[in-house]
């Protein structure tokens, strides 16, 4: 069997057999995707995501360049006969004293290298954020970028070393470019120290609902440069960080819950503590009002009209809804019991009195008025009494 089987393949052509090889080739290449495919998770389970992901892709790198130099030789697009003809020693030599082939390597290795630590910097940060509650996911993401990017910048810096540039020219030129740049944009660069400064002193977060520049709604996104929130109207608000940092920032969901007040008033006729017991038992009975700090009642002031009572309570939650949802159930349910107590709740009106010492109000009942000449210039037709009604004597209004 064996023997037939030499036998079948003496038999075939140069050609056939480098078929069959590149078959092979092709196969090993798709076996060894297969292969890095199904071994990359177990090995992002064993060690870092990027030293992983630079063990898998440089095997890969290395495996596909062995199957094409293979091919090259194999269809005789290169002459194999350079293996063997090459001064060997001179090639490395000369590759030693021009340092081309070690630059490359020593560039591919040092960003391989950069890319390897800044992704032990993500885990580590990811980690160690991970397990303290004072770091948002924004903050997070923010101190991993400057670490990349920090790195990043080291790793450039050391290439350029390698190819033997001159850094001192660049240093100077990016001086200069800093300086016009910085005076050009001066606001930007406002918005972004303002921005770093706004991700560390977390007055908010995304999702709080705050007040800014008279600006009230809800926060759904913050960058370096600009906050940016969806007032109650449906619109979207773009405020530059520069202005945020220099404003007042009222924050209603930082403590998880609100208190809110509303005022009413009550007659002078009304005892003002029976008011405010039925004012605070119809507060309870609320359903988004909390019992947990109980509502209760405080009397604020002498109104024009009324003895004006101040009603507290608080909300859990807080947002727009519950908010004036609370409010109207509050001012509906002590409406409701005042009503059943037969408390008058007044509206604005005014009392007017006059003097005892002058006599108080008098109605003028008859009074003279000398009529002159008319308009049109014509002669006076005496004098008319007028009583209070605004009458004449003989009867006419006028």
């Amino acid at each position: 069997m064996a023997q037939e089987l030499f036998r079948q393949v003496g038999r075939l052509s140069w050609l056939d057999v480098r078929v069959l090889i590149t078959a092979f080739v092709v196969f090993s290449v798709l076996a060894g995707l297969l292969i890095a495919w199904r071994v990359r998770p177990h090995l992002q389970e064993r060690m870092p995501d990027a030293l992983a992901n630079v063990i898998v892709v440089g095997s890969l790198a290395i495996f596909l360049v062995l199957a094409g130099v293979t091919m090259l030789f194999l269809w005789k697009v290169v002459d194999t006969t350079i293996i063997f003809t090459a001064d060997w020693e001179k090639l490395l030599r000369s590759l030693m004293d021009e340092w081309a082939g070690v630059k490359v390597t020593l560039t591919v290795v040092t960003l391989a290298v950069a890319y390897i630590a800044a992704g032990i910097i993500k885990q580590a940060i990811e980690r160690m954020t991970g397990q303290r509650d004072v770091f948002s996911k924004h903050q997070t993401q923010v101190m991993i970028r400057v670490a990349q990017v920090s790195v990043y910048v080291v790793a450039f810096a050391a290439v350029l070393g390698f190819w033997k540039v001159d850094l001192t020219g660049l240093l100077v030129g990016a001086g200069f470019l800093g300086i016009v740049v910085g005076m050009a944009a001066r606001q930007t660069l406002g918005s972004l120290l303002a921005g770093f400064m706004l991700m560390f002193s977390r007055p908010f977060e995304i999702g709080d609902w705050v007040e800014i520049e008279e600006r009230e709604g809800i926060v759904t996104d913050i960058s370096i440069v600009n906050t940016r929130i969806q007032t109650f109207d449906g619109e979207f608000v773009m405020i530059p960080n520069e202005v945020v940092g220099g404003s007042t920032i009222t924050n209603r969901s930082r403590k998880g819950r609100l208190r809110l007040e509303i005022d009413v008033g009550v007659d002078y006729d009304v005892d003002v503590e029976r008011a405010a017991e039925l004012a605070e038992s119809a507060m309870s009975e609320v359903d988004d009002a909390l019992t947990v700090p109980s509502p209760e009642v405080v009397t604020k002031e002498f109104g024009d009209s009324a003895i004006v009572l101040g009603l507290r309570f608080w909300i859990d939650k807080p947002s727009a809804r519950r908010k004036w949802r609370a409010r109207t159930k509050v001012m509906g349910a002590v409406k409701d019991a005042f009503e059943q107590e037969g408390i008058k709740i007044p509206f604005p009106q005014r009392e007017l009195a006059g003097r005892q010492e002058t006599g108080g109000f008098q109605v003028a009942r008859t009074r003279q008025r000398e009529l002159g000449p008319t308009a049109d210039g014509g002669e006076d037709i005496g004098s008319q009494s007028i009583d209070g009604r605004g009458e004449s004597d003989d009867g006419d209004e006028k």
